[in-house]
């Protein structure tokens, strides 16, 4: 027989027949692995991935698989990374020999494969890599994609274990992601911040608000690294709120003659708390997530409110840690601990929901444990009956360890409520006579403790101990009773010898703790009753002489010597009694929760009772907070701009308005539209992102002006000179100059770009002739429309130093179809609609009622013999489908038929709009599917734009197949024409006969479309497709791949 590795099953022995089956799989494994199919690498990396889920040990596979991480198929190359961060770690020489890949990788298009590089070259446990890890985390952190940004501060924490030295370095990377605004990067950053450098809390003070409001958003597990660092960091910021209830006064008491202008000061001191602003905003912040399905969220936001909310805000916390109760055993577990600690401290915040902790007979032993220090903690006397009566139910449970916890409660709830003491007492008592000796052991333990609260009114009750000493046959409660006979001695002096005849006869056979209290029994009774005990004592004494324990056999020689005069007993015999016969202080029952909360709660330090590693404490208040200036961001100042927005027909802005306060004025003329668009409070992302947007949206031109504060406020002071001086002139000047100067103001009173990046040139300023020739290649079209601030020194800054989202909109204009599909599709069957006939086609021209709909033609016929009346639009689906109805048929004759026209908006999305059509009786359930192809409107550009254009959508945007195309279709026109057939896509003039270009740009968004088929050999052609619908590139790639390979 074998051993194998991996196999963690009942038994490691396995026969060679069973070894042999393992190695032909992995062979088979290998070949499929080195085959030069993909689908044959792709299944057996399903194939190894699913080993390793079920606990397979599959790194006998490494160099087969590390082979494949180079392959072009992006899933193939997904599961091959999943396999070496599983297995890079084991198999580092193998893993260094493809170390080059991995570095090519972190360039790769795809921001998996990115993210997958840098994930597997972190797990790679060598030193020597340790700069390329640095800069391939440093590149990653500023990559584009925030998946890509959230690996690299994962890569952090196994960089900084691997090597420490690179804290410093480790550290900028933090500073830099904690500027992250994405929420999928807030978490992970905080991890690394926590493992690398916890202490360095002035990286958190500028980013402390961001992470506040950013905290809802940010994915469950973040969350609860976030509320755990805001915790530690408000505890060193912020003073103590619990000043305003008066904590810190409620133990102290006033004396009888002092003043009472003292007193006024302290009150006035106590009343002048503030609570800082950044302290309420975590708390505003953190309160919603107690809704979190997340338990682990809950309870972090319960500690942050338990840490650092007012006294009376606490309570908030207690519905959503009581609905945890119903969770699992081991969330009830954790949640249990936490609310054991606080009820401790604030009996009244769980108070109310008391029947909540009652123990169910299906509760785990710990589960009702713990449940059961709650319920003694809640206890008070107005509610100490109810309790009591719950824990009659639970001494008689059949769970022993918890029936004698029961008993415990009962003693703390005697000691702690004076009211109720006697009646434990006399509840205990009963209990000695039950048939379970762990019950009964356990009664006399705790009775013994509460005698010694009270043990001159209960004579009775150790009388009736004594009596049951026989019957009790449990070590510890024997030891009890024992020690209650010596303690009490003087107040049974006829019971207490005999218990001590009966127990010498079995001496040898008791436990150790017996023989002890039995030789302190013997001693006490030597000193109060030696008349009686002396033989008694002296045959004890022999006999733990020569005990095999030696504490025992210690013991008995110093009680000897201490009782029992001789010559060689000093002065020691004179203070026996004082020593033996001592009064002992009541001992006091307390929870075992007591002194959790030196931990902060939900911690793994607070669960197991000891300081664990890692564990952060949490610092006191500070007597007085620290400037909270250090969190304070330098704000940008509000940008106002004039967007002049330019196309050859009238425009939909709605989108425009979406986020922005804006206002509208609009001039048409017969060749053009002027859109007048005054935006404030954006920034110049925003702007930039807008604009870009616009120039999706059919716009021709978009000319942006900017102006800093300055500027405006000095234009104003500079027209209103004007104006004065131009009013002592003639009356025709006069109204020419306030002409000008009024259409100057309106464009003047809008424009604030950032302070930060005011710039004001000079009067030669070079970008004025770029800006001017930019305008001149519009053509004598946009004449009396660019007004003339437009062509100020502010402007054509503005524009050089961002020419890309606001200079550069290339003037795609819509032109006409192609090409017109005849067919139409069924879009109800007469027999379905009850006569009524309905099928629709799509004409590809641009919408009359809103230019981001898809035109849809419906031709209606009545097949019946009867007339049809109130035919319409019902109900839509999905829900917010924007669709223009057709208007109501108020009646159709038989056999006629009409034509109508909708507009629905697709969302750039081939699934189906579906409505009902509805005659006045009847409705029906119809649905209209759009082909890709029809989302498109063509557009018409050059060849020049069109690479300028394909150029910006490379990697990810970009979708390519090689295909063999059919005979028919291997010149110019078929290939325009099966193109046309399949997409609604204008033809690109090309000077290579080879390549053939076609662009169009969706009709909802406007993004651009663009594909390309280039002739390679007599019937190969490579099909390219370039656009940012990464979901429409592939679907329409695959219908010309089908459009183009046949006849």
């Amino acid at each position: 027989k074998c051993r194998i590795p991996g196999y963690t099953s009942g038994s490691c022995q396995v026969t060679c027949s069973d070894l042999f089956l393992l190695s032909s799989r992995n062979d088979d494994l290998k070949e499929m692995l080195e085959s030069n199919k993909d689908s044959l690498k792709l299944d057996a990396m399903k194939r190894i991935i699913a080993l390793i889920a079920k606990g397979k040990n599959a790194s006998e596979l490494f160099p087969a698989v590390v082979k494949n991480v180079a392959s072009k198929n992006i899933e193939l190359k997904k599961l091959v990374y999943v396999y070496l961060v599983r297995y890079a770690e084991e198999q580092q020489d193998l893993a260094l020999l493809s170390i080059s890949t991995f570095q090519r990788a972190l360039k790769d298009p795809n921001q998996l494969i990115r993210a997958s590089a840098l994930r597997v070259l972190s797990s790679i446990r060598v030193p020597i890599i340790v700069p390329i890890m640095m800069l391939a985390i440093k590149e990653a952190a500023s990559d584009m994609s925030p998946y890509v940004r959230k690996t690299s501060a994962h890569a952090i924490q196994k960089l900084y274990s691997l090597d420490p030295d690179q804290k410093e370095h480790l550290i900028e990377v933090i500073d830099k992601l904690l500027k992250d605004k994405s929420t999928l990067v807030a978490g992970s950053v905080v991890m690394a911040f926590e493992e690398v450098c916890p202490d360095r809390i002035d990286l958190i003070h500028k980013n402390y608000r961001k992470l506040c409001n950013l905290l809802v958003d940010v994915e469950e597990w973040g969350q609860v690294v976030i509320i755990s660092m805001l915790t530690r960091y408000a505890r060193t910021q912020f003073t103590s709120p619990w000043r305003e209830d008066g904590l810190f006064d409620e133990n102290s008491e006033t004396a009888f003659y002092e003043s009472d202008e003292k007193k006024t000061e302290n009150e006035d001191e106590k009343k002048s708390y503030m609570m800082d602003p950044d302290h309420r905003l975590l708390l505003r912040n953190t309160k919603p997530l107690l809704q979190s399905r997340n338990t682990a969220v809950v309870v972090s936001v319960a500690q942050l409110y338990w840490h650092l909310a007012p006294k009376h805000e606490v309570g908030v916390i207690t519905k959503s840690l009581v609905r945890l109760l119903r969770s699992h055993r081991e969330v009830q577990y954790i949640v249990l601990q936490n609310i054991a600690t606080m009820s401790i401290q604030r009996k009244g915040m769980f108070e109310p929901y008391m029947k909540s902790f009652y123990v169910r007979s299906t509760d785990a032993t710990h589960i009702k444990s713990l449940k059961l220090e709650i319920l003694t903690s809640l206890a008070n006397e107005a509610n100490i009956s109810t309790i009591l009566r719950e824990f009659q139910t639970y001494v008689k449970s059949q769970d022993k360890e918890f029936a004698a916890g029961t008993i415990q409660a009962i003693g703390r709830c005697a000691t702690n409520i004076s009211e109720v003491t006697d009646t434990c007492l006399q509840g205990l008592v009963l209990l000695l006579s039950n048939r379970d000796e762990t019950v009964v052991a356990e009664s006399v333990v705790v009775i013994k403790k509460l005698l010694q609260t009270q043990p001159t009114q209960h004579s009775d009750i150790i009388k009736h101990m004594a009596k049951l000493f026989d019957n009790i046959a449990v070590p510890m409660a024997r030891a009890s009773i024992l020690w209650l006979m010596g303690e009490y001695c003087e107040r049974v002096p006829q019971i207490a010898p005999d218990v001590l005849r009966k127990v010498a006869k079995s001496f040898t056979s008791e436990e150790d703790i017996v023989k002890l209290q039995t030789v302190n029994l013997a001693a006490k009774l030597y000193l109060t009753n030696s008349k009686q005990t002396k033989l008694l004592t002296q045959y004890i004494l022999n006999l733990g002489k020569y005990d095999q324990n030696y504490d025992i056999r210690d013991r008995t020689r110093f009680i000897r010597q201490l009782i029992v005069p001789n010559e060689k007993s000093g002065a020691l015999g004179k203070y026996a009694r004082r020593i033996l016969l001592a009064p002992k202080p009541a001992p006091v029952l307390e929870s075992t929760y007591k002194d959790r909360d030196r931990y902060q709660l939900g911690t793994l330090s607070h669960t197991i009772n000891t300081k664990a590693s890692g564990y952060l404490e949490l610092s006191d208040w500070p007597a007085v907070a620290p400037d909270q200036s250090v969190r304070n961001v330098e704000v940008i100042e509000p940008v106002r701009i004039h967007l002049y927005l330019y196309c050859p027909f009238p425009l939909t802005i709605q989108a425009l308005h979406q986020g922005w306060p804006m206002s509208t004025q609009t001039f048409n003329t017969a060749q053009l539209s002027c859109y007048f668009v005054s935006v404030c409070n954006a920034s110049q992302d925003c702007i930039h992102n807008r604009a870009r947007f616009v120039c999706l949206c059919r716009v021709c031109l978009c000319v942006c002006v900017l102006e800093s504060s300055s500027e405006v406020e000095s234009d104003e002071e500079k027209s209103s000179s004007q104006s004065s001086e131009e009013s002592d002139k003639s009356s025709s000047q006069s109204e020419k100059s306030s002409s000008e100067s009024d259409s100057e103001q309106k464009k003047k009173t809008t424009k604030k770009p950032p302070q930060k990046k005011t710039v004001k040139p000079t009067a030669k300023d070079s970008n004025q002739p770029f800006f001017r020739s930019y305008l001149s290649s519009l053509g004598s079209r946009l004449h009396g429309f660019v007004p003339k601030k437009c062509l100020s020194r502010s402007l054509c800054f503005s524009l050089y130093t961002h020419p890309c989202p606001l200079s550069c909109a290339a003037l795609l204009q819509v032109s006409g179809p192609a090409f017109v599909p005849e067919k139409s599709h069924d879009l109800l069957h007469r027999m379905t609609g009850k006569g009524l006939s309905a099928q629709y086609q799509f004409p590809r021209q641009p919408c009359l009622y809103q230019p981001s709909m898809v035109s849809v033609q419906i031709s209606l016929t009545n097949t019946s013999d009867r007339p049809l009346e109130q035919i319409h639009i019902g109900d839509r689906s999905p829900t917010g489908l924007n669709m223009h109805c057709f208007n109501t048929i108020e009646c159709l004759l038989p056999e006629a038929s009409v034509t109508v026209s909708l507009g629905i908006d697709f969302n750039d999305s081939t699934q189906a709009a579906n409505f009902q059509l509805c005659t006045k009786e009847d409705q029906f359930s119809v649905s209209i599917q759009p082909a890709v192809g029809e989302l498109f409107l063509p557009i018409t550009m050059t060849e020049q734009d069109f690479r300028q254009e394909q150029g910006k959508r490379l990697g990810m945007n970009e979708s390519s197949a090689t295909i063999t195309m059919a005979a028919a279709n291997t010149t110019s026109q078929p290939i325009s024409r099966q193109v046309a057939t399949v997409a609604n896509l204008g033809v690109v003039p090309s000077g290579q006969d080879n390549i053939h270009r076609f662009a169009g740009k969706t009709a909802s968004t406007g993004a651009v479309v663009l594909v390309t088929v280039e002739l390679r050999g007599e019937s190969t052609a490579l099909i390219t497709i370039n656009t940012e619908k990464s979901v429409m590139g592939p679907m329409l790639l695959r219908d010309l791949k089908r459009a183009l390979a046949q006849a």
